[in-house]
């Protein structure tokens, strides 16, 4: 039995072949490097690419160093620069209602040449405007007026002091107005002879007076109209000279602009608020004398700044729709922001300052974000799934949504949105987003899922040289040949653990070429060898290995108790794995098996203990069903086993040791000892088949480890199931020693396949009556199942005599006289 299933040594490694490739070195081989080994993501990236439906943005999924990130740049890439460039965007000032700057949208490349007309538009302001006020033209016109209105007001005043010499009063000026003085004929009369006139004469003054009074206050109000009609006549010249400065300017740049209507709109109301601000533009000599310089070239400043263009996108430099990566995912930094300034200690803002974010740049194409980031950033996933649903950006200040008062600021109007959203993420993010935000399954329709593994095909080991290749001359490695390439695939089948798979875990293979490279620099040759390849590795293991051979120390001063040569009743070598996070190992422990009467089952030490996983409790679950269908068919299961791995600190979970646990509890039941030079692993189920597990080559290595330690004696080696073949890729010492007959891997299908490797005994099938040859395993174990049985069933008789004696106070003399 042994020698039937002992794997030879072929059986445990997948050799590369190096005559597979045509090539010395990768310097003279070149293949199309491609994503390789992605069908499936290929696929589904391609249409979703493609759909250009509401909803159907990205979720690439799959474990890191797959290429997730670098695929979904360069494939966007590749379609994007095929599609059109999408419009800039800019802010404006909305001369109606500042608080809310208008948007516009122009071809691209027409934003910046737009925002520089504006601004070559404020120069030529600044040149027609002053020079169209200091022509002879505008002064003969202005003085005209003026000259009218002091004619007005000249014969308005003659008016005044004809009607008071008529009532007998000169008008006097004073700081209120008008003062009526009493006179005889054309001279004031003192207050003396006024004094002496007499009261009829005195109240005809008086009543003449306020006359004269009314007539004043009615030549006042129509000068005052005057001096009205006079600054609206200079307001009226002042406009038809801005008029005739400024129309033609604007009137230019509304041809240029004339398929854009906002534009226009916009540019008619620059003209006229231009011209009702024409003291902006226009040199004041007055001005400049009494302002301060700093103060006068703010205010220039502060009012040219409302004319100004905020692009905020730009897309004269972009070739087709953008692709925009986001490494920083902030609430800001996704929709943009409004800034502040501090002036004199106010605290200040305008639609100059709202800055674009990554959705303004992308608008129109793609946006990559890693789905940790976005989840990590405060209110981050809550804006992007909003500006995805409502197709618009919209820029608000996250202060404003937990502020207690609110503040006063900007509310710039929102821009429509286009843009595919590219999020990549874990497995584990992805389901967790599924199933707990209903948002996401609308919004991020399509799954982009990355394999972790390859088949290995000639296709496969081709496209990993040209990989290695384009690698070496992108980085600028030393080339490497046939048989570091060929290292280079076993080493990825070890990643896979699997002969047939090869691992798409790129990161992993780049620090290998790295490393190799570096090595083969240390050892002084110009091209990477499998000698390099394989050094490489095994520094790569020695730099994590530190626990492994912490735990090897151990085995060997004997503190963790393990036997690795005779047979033991009830105890068996089970195989385990340690993960280290960076590095995982195999450790063998001891597992123990006790049997003896009672009705407790099976009973799980570790579970008892709060020790054992959910995984763990249902294989020793399982066992109680393998045995009840094997040997309780006609008689119940009388016993208790108690199961124990035995110096266990940590817990325990996994079901891959499940078959030993019960090979242990077989040979406790029966009382045949298991042999302690061989290890096992595997799980069960309650039909008795052995199931496969993962972590193989790591256990079978872990346990060669203790026996080379202690010396391998040629019979020691390690019991898989025989599904678990193809997943061995084992280190080339396991595999000399396994070549030379000092190490030997035993593949099973069952449990009584693998109690045969055990014992040496054959486990015995059952006949016509149900029963079990004579001296098989499974014999002695019904046999002393039924014969627990039958002491149970005899204690348990003598029990409830002796209740029933007690009940009736019968002593058991009297008990013995009835029977007789």
């Amino acid at each position: 039995m042994l020698t039937k299933k002992r794997l030879p040594a072929e059986k445990v490694f997948k050799k590369c072949n190096i005559d597979l490739f045509g090539f010395e070195t990768t310097d003279n081989f070149f293949i199309q490097e491609n994503i390789i080994g992605q069908e499936r993501a290929v696929q589904a990236m391609e249409f979703g690419l493609k759909i250009k439906r509401h909803g159907y943005n990205i979720f690439i999924t799959g474990p890191t160093g797959t290429g997730r990130s670098s695929y979904a740049k360069s494939s966007t890439s590749e379609v994007a620069e095929k599609q059109p460039v999408p419009d800039d965007w800019c802010y404006l000032n909305n001369f109606r209602n500042p608080d809310s700057p208008i948007v516009v949208n122009l071809q691209a490349g027409l934003g910046s040449i737009f925002a520089r007309d504006i601004a070559n538009l404020l120069e030529e302001f600044n040149e027609s405007i002053p020079k169209a006020f200091n022509t002879d033209d505008y002064e003969r016109q202005k003085g005209a007026i003026l000259k009218e209105f002091q004619e007005t007001r000249s014969t308005l005043m003659e008016e005044l002091n004809n009607t008071a010499m008529e009532k007998g009063f000169i008008i006097k000026r004073s700081g209120g107005g008008f003062l009526s003085v009493p006179a005889r004929e054309g001279k004031e009369l003192s207050e003396e002879v006024f004094n002496q006139l007499n009261k009829e004469e005195k109240e005809t003054l008086e009543k003449q007076s306020t006359e004269v009074q009314l007539k004043a206050m009615e030549i006042i109000r129509r000068i005052q109209n005057e001096e009205k009609k006079l600054k609206n006549k200079f307001k009226e010249l002042e406009y038809r000279t801005g008029h005739f400065a400024v129309d033609y300017l604007v009137d230019d740049l509304k041809e240029k602009y004339k398929g854009y209507p906002m534009v226009v709109r916009y540019l008619e109301e620059l003209q006229e608020d231009v011209l009702g601000n024409l003291g902006d533009f226009k040199d004041d000599d007055d001005e400049k004398q009494l302002s301060l310089p700093w103060l006068r070239r703010s205010g220039q400043e502060a009012a040219a700044k409302k004319y100004f263009v905020n692009l905020i996108v730009d897309n004269k430099e972009t070739k087709g729709a953008p692709v925009v990566v986001e490494s920083n995912p902030t609430y800001y930094n996704l929709i943009g922001r409004i800034e502040y300034e501090n002036h004199m200690g106010t605290v200040t803002t305008d639609f100059t300052m709202i800055k674009g974010g990554a959705l303004h740049r992308a608008n129109g194409g793609y946006l990559i974000l890693q789905a940790k980031d976005v989840l990590l950033n405060l209110q981050s996933w809550e804006v992007l799934k909003r500006v995805l649903t409502n197709r618009e950006i919209r820029i608000e200040s996250i202060g404003e949504q937990y502020a207690i008062l609110p503040m006063a600021s900007l509310k710039p109007k929102p821009i429509p949105l286009d843009v595919k959203v590219i999020l990549i993420g874990n497995p584990f993010l992805y389901h967790l987003l599924y199933r707990n935000d209903e948002d996401f399954r609308k919004l991020f329709k399509l799954k982009v899922d990355f394999e972790t593994e390859m088949d290995r095909s000639l296709d496969n080991i081709h496209h990993m040289a040209g990989f290695i290749s384009a690698h070496c001359q992108r980085e600028n490695l030393k080339h490497f040949d046939r048989s570091g390439v060929a290292r280079v695939v076993e080493y990825s089948s070890r990643l896979a653990e699997h002969q047939e798979k090869l691992t798409t875990c790129f990161n992993d293979i780049v620090e290998i070429l790295y490393e190799a490279d570096t090595w083969a620099t240390i050892a002084g040759s110009d091209i990477v060898t499998g000698q390099q390849v394989e050094k490489a590795i095994r520094e790569k293991v020695y730099r994590s290995d530190k626990y492994e051979q912490k735990l090897q120390e151990m085995i060997a001063e004997g503190k963790i108790l393990l036997d690795l040569e005779g047979e033991k009743e009830g105890q068996v070598n089970g195989l385990a794995i340690l993960d280290m996070g960076d590095y995982y190992f195999g450790k063998p422990s001891r597992i123990t098996v006790t049997t003896f009467l009672g009705r407790r089952g099976i009973v799980n030490i570790e579970r008892e203990s709060k020790m054992s996983g959910r995984i763990h409790d249902k294989g020793v679950l399982i066992l109680s069903g393998y045995m009840g269908q094997k040997y309780a068919r006609e008689t119940p299961l009388s016993l208790t086993a108690n199961i124990c791995f035995e110096q266990s600190y940590d817990g325990v979970d996994g079901d891959s040791a499940s078959s030993t646990e019960l090979y242990a509890l077989l040979s406790s039941l029966s009382g045949v000892p298991l042999k302690q030079n061989i290890a096992v692993t595997g799980s069960v189920n309650q039909k008795g088949e052995i199931q496969p597990v993962g972590g193989i080559t790591g256990k079978v290595e872990g346990f060669f480890a203790v026996c080379k330690q202690r010396g391998l004696t040629g019979d020691q080696g390690v019991m898989i199931p025989r599904q678990n073949i193809v997943n061995l890729m084992l280190d080339e010492e396991v595999v000399a020693a396994i070549e030379k007959g000092k190490f030997h891997i035993y593949a099973v299908d069952t449990i009584d396949e693998g109690l045969e490797v055990l014992t040496g005994i054959p486990a015995g099938e059952r006949d016509g009556d149900g029963r079990y040859p004579k001296g098989t395993i499974n014999y002695l174990v019904q046999r002393n199942l039924e014969t627990y049985n039958e002491l149970i069933t005899r204690k348990s008789k003598e029990q409830d005599r002796a209740e029933h004696m007690s009940n009736e106070n019968v002593s058991p003399e009297e008990s013995a006289r009835d029977k007789e």
